[in-house]
């Protein structure tokens, strides 16, 4: 991460990344009946807010390039859809993780773009 004004804030960014991932995991995994949602957001629409944000917190946090936290972000999409083969009322879905792939996407590109107006 070149030295702008978002660089002073890595630590923070790192600590908002990992809690983002552990909330966005213990949301996907509980019963469905339980889990909190946005009742004015579909599914989906959820699916790719959380990646947007994940993505986002994850380049400002780590100074990693973009193709790895793409991989990273897609497998762990997957990953959440694999653990919902296990839970209690809950369904895997591949276009879930292609919500997650385009939340990773546009998340990752809004970096791009604050790293460059700040």
């Amino acid at each position: 991460m070149r030295k702008s004004k978002l660089y002073r804030y890595q630590r923070e960014f790192k600590i908002l990344f990992w809690l983002a991932i552990i909330i966005s995991y213990i949301f996907a995994v509980l019963p469905a009946d339980v889990a909190p949602s946005i009742p004015e957001l579909s599914d989906k629409a959820q699916h790719v807010f959380a990646f947007v944000v994940l993505g986002l917190f994850l380049r400002l946090g780590y100074n990693i390039n973009y193709w790895y936290a793409l991989i990273v972000l897609v497998a762990y999409g997957v990953f959440i859809e694999f653990s919902q083969l296990f839970s209690i009322n809950r369904f895997a879905d591949i276009n879930d993780v292609l919500a997650d792939t385009i939340g990773t996407f546009i998340g990752l590109k809004l970096y791009k773009y604050l790293r460059k107006v700040m």
